[in-house]
């Protein structure tokens, strides 16, 4: 059994691939044409919004919003559990009130349609470069003066294992969220790891059905004022990974 479903998944995987790179080229000349002038981009995101509703109705990923609070009134910072690549591709529509970019890492670069979409919209980081993943936080502090909200993964990667158990937060969004005086959103996927599993996991679990989201109550730029950067860190880790506990409890027996 644990093989038809292995089956069934890599099938599926596949399936997602086309649909993803089908949309991808027929979206392409529009995000090429968003480099050429700066004022362009938040058109940019509008486009994005529908490239994401597209993935949800042809992926067949209805979205479910648990819990959905209050967004800020200015730009934020967006933390999330990272379990699968959902969780990029369905945010343009879950959150499409506030343009924002994604701070992530720079090898996504080394594919050619995807950098022309990633380079149009959102920042690299150059994990192993210090110097250049020190102007990916000054790039986020000048998108963020220019009205743009900026979305982080705190735990750097898509978990190897124990999924969805979360990794330790870095606390380089933290850092930003006290240095620029603005609010955090968490976020929170429950079902994400199981309905597309990371695609190097070649029979890892992928499946159509209901991504289930907590948009929780921000964080407010008062309470971060008194906090530490780690305290901000260990109380986004415990607000992310309640809803986890919640929806998986056998997953968290080991802990």
């Amino acid at each position: 059994m644990q093989k038809i479903k292995g089956l069934f998944g890599l099938i599926w995987k596949l399936y997602i691939a086309v649909v993803f790179f089908v949309f991808a080229l027929l979206f392409y000349p529009f995000f090429w044409a968003l480099q050429l002038k700066a004022e362009w981009r938040r058109h940019g995101f509008q486009i994005f919004i529908i490239w994401s509703w597209l993935l949800r109705i042809f992926c067949i990923y209805p979205v479910r919003i648990r819990l959905n609070s209050t967004l800020p009134s200015s730009p934020f910072i967006i933390v999330s559990n990272h379990s699968s690549y959902l969780d990029i591709f369905l945010l343009p529509s879950i959150l499409p009130k506030q343009p924002f970019a994604f701070l992530g890492k720079a090898e996504i670069l080394k594919y050619p349609i995807v950098r022309t979409y990633f380079k149009a919209l959102n920042i690299p980081v150059y994990r192993k470069d210090k110097s250049k993943a020190g102007q990916a936080l000054g790039q986020a502090q000048k998108a963020m003066q220019a009205g743009w909200s900026i979305v982080i993964f705190p735990e750097g990667t898509i978990p190897e294992e124990n999924i969805p158990q979360l990794y330790p937060f870095k606390n380089g969004a933290f850092r930003l969220a006290k240095n620029l005086n603005v609010p955090i959103l968490p976020l929170t996927f429950t079902q994400n790891f199981h309905l597309f599993s990371d695609p190097t996991q070649i029979l890892g679990p992928a499946h159509p059905g209901v991504v289930e989201v907590y948009i929780h109550p921000f964080i407010s730029t008062e309470e971060i004022a008194t906090l530490t950067t780690e305290q901000i860190s260990d109380k986004c880790h415990r607000i992310i990974e309640a809803p986890l506990k919640l929806a998986h409890p056998h997953l968290f027996k080991k802990l």
